[in-house]
C-alpha cells in the first residue's frame, strides 16, 4: 500500500473513461445533428465533452421549444442506456481505493443523468471521495475549472493529480489544468488522443497504480 503521507489523486471523467457510453452518446447527438443541423456533418464530435448547458447555449438558444425537446429526448435516451464499465476500470478503481488514493469523478454530465448511473453503480458513491458534475461548475471543458476544483476539494496539489480523459475537450481541460493526463482511446483514434496525453491506453487492463505513480515520479 502506498504511504498515505504521499497525497496523490486520480481524477476521472465518466463517459468513455469509467463507463462505456460514449458510442451511445455519439449516436444520440448524431441523430440530433442530422435533425436540427443537417449542414453540420461533425456535430456529435464538436460537442463531445461539453456540458448540456453549454450545448444548449451554443446551439439551441435561438428556440426554447427545440431546446426543451432535445432535453426530453436526451432524458428518454439516458433512461434506456446501459452503463457497463470500461474494461479494467472497476478493478483499477478498487485498487486505488484500497491503496488509499484520493479519487474524484469529474464529469460534464448533470446530476439528473448521474441518478441513472447510480442505479447501475451505487458503489461509485462509496468509492469516490468527490463527484463533480456539470451542476457544480460554471465553465465547461476545455476550461480547467472542473479539474482544478476537484483537486482543491480533495486537498491535493495539481502537480500530484492524474486526469483520465477520452474526449478532445476533456484532454484539453486536463492539459489546461497543468496536470498529468492519461488519455483513453475509447472513442477517438489512438494517435489523436496521444497528441494530448502523457500516456495513452485503450483501457485499464494494462494500467495500474504503479503506472500512475511512475507518471507522477512518486
Amino acid at each position: 500500500m502506498i504511504n498515505k503521507s504521499v497525497r496523490i489523486a486520480a481524477l476521472f471523467d465518466l463517459d468513455g473513461v469509467i463507463v462505456d457510453t460514449e458510442e451511445l452518446y455519439s449516436r444520440f447527438w448524431k441523430q440530433i445533428g442530422e435533425c436540427y443541423f443537417p449542414e453540420k456533418k461533425d456535430f456529435a464530435s464538436a460537442i463531445k465533452g461539453s456540458t448540456l448547458t453549454k450545448i444548449l447555449q451554443e446551439h439551441f438558444s435561438h428556440d426554447a421549444t427545440i431546446a426543451e425537446e432535445v432535453c426530453r429526448k436526451l432524458d428518454e435516451w439516458e433512461v434506456k442506456m446501459t452503463y457497463d464499465y470500461i474494461d479494467g476500470a472497476e478493478q483499477f478503481i478498487h485498487q486505488l481505493h484500497d491503496a488509499g488514493i484520493e479519487m474524484a469523478i469529474v464529469t460534464s454530465s448533470n446530476d439528473k443523468k448521474m441518478e441513472q448511473v447510480y442505479r447501475s453503480h451505487p458503489e461509485l458513491k462509496e468509492l469516490f471521495q468527490q463527484i463533480l458534475t456539470a451542476d457544480d461548475i460554471t465553465a465547461s471543458k476545455p476550461d480547467p475549472q472542473c479539474y482544478l476544483k476537484a483537486a482543491e476539494m480533495l486537498g491535493v496539489d495539481k502537480d500530484d493529480c492524474v486526469v483520465f480523459e477520452d474526449s478532445l475537450n476533456g484532454l484539453h481541460s486536463g492539459r489546461n489544468a497543468h496536470m498529468r493526463v492519461v488519455g483513453l482511446a475509447t472513442t477517438l483514434p489512438f494517435d489523436e488522443v496521444e497528441k494530448l496525453a502523457d500516456v495513452t491506453i485503450k483501457d485499464f487492463r494494462s494500467f495500474g497504480l504503479d503506472d500512475m505513480k511512475r507518471l507522477l515520479n512518486k
